[in-house]
């Protein structure tokens, strides 16, 4: 039963990162719900995650270019370079320490969202990072989306366009630039045992098909619900990791 629940919720996620991001907010309790704590549940959700990430990325990758000053290949690099940094300050993050982190963690990706789909206006055409800040931001978010990466799509769109990226152009590159950076991370999870194979299997399968058939009703469902659903889904976690902290 735990399987087949996670299974539902990890087509459900796969869908809702197509349409409208949020994903790991639903799989990471869905995980724990099988017995994992929060460092093991953290590193599957990201392994199981990644293949519809990379398709996705590679979906986009005509319109993904680089910013002010920076190609498309340096922020490669910087991507993998912090994910791979992210990644091994997550595996060498005690599990008392990471238990009592991820409330905090996801209290931030949860404000990230809601600021990013309800708050934030975009910025089309003024460039306010140089090049040494961009590449600086860029990095950051990179480690962070290595660590824990909730909201790291919302992070991304605000730092592109603040490096004089139009929104469409920063959305294909923050897609292709997640994948980026979560090769790097995955790659260093394979070879850790808190990654369970099987729950990661069982995602990742679900998490494409609603992938797919998110993309198809892209155009069919109000993103501004899935939106909210997603802010609600945070709150409550939030809440219920809090009151369950060490």
């Amino acid at each position: 039963m735990a399987f087949i629940l996670l299974f539902a919720v990890a087509t459900w996620a796969g869908a809702q990162n197509a349409l409208a991001g949020g994903g790991s907010f639903l799989t990471l309790p869905a995980l724990m719900f099988t017995g994992m704590d929060a460092l093991a549940a953290n590193i599957t959700s990201c392994a199981a995650l990644f293949p519809a990430q990379v398709a996705t990325g590679w979906t986009g990758r005509k319109l993904a270019r680089g910013a002010n000053g920076l190609s498309l290949r340096t922020l490669f690099v910087i991507s993998i370079v912090g994910g791979a940094v992210g990644a091994a300050v997550l595996l060498g993050t005690p599990r008392g320490l990471f238990a009592r982190l991820v409330p905090w963690l996801v209290l931030f990706a949860t404000v990230v969202f809601a600021w990013g789909s309800f708050f934030r206006k975009p910025v089309e055409t003024h460039s306010h990072l140089g090049r040494p800040r961009a590449a600086l931001a860029q990095f950051l978010i990179s480690v962070y989306g290595g660590y824990f990466g909730g909201g790291i799509g919302f992070l991304m769109v605000a730092a592109l366009t603040m490096a004089g990226q139009g929104v469409r152009v920063a959305s294909a590159t923050k897609n292709v630039l997640a994948g980026v950076m979560n090769a790097s991370a995955v790659t260093i999870f394979l070879f850790s045992p808190d990654l369970h194979w099987p729950q990661a299997l069982v995602t990742s399968v679900g998490a494409t098909i609603g992938g797919v058939a998110g993309a198809r009703l892209i155009h069919h469902i109000d993103e501004k619900i899935l939106r909210i659903f997603i802010v609600v889904v945070g709150a409550a976690l939030t809440v219920g990791l809090f009151l369950r902290a060490p």
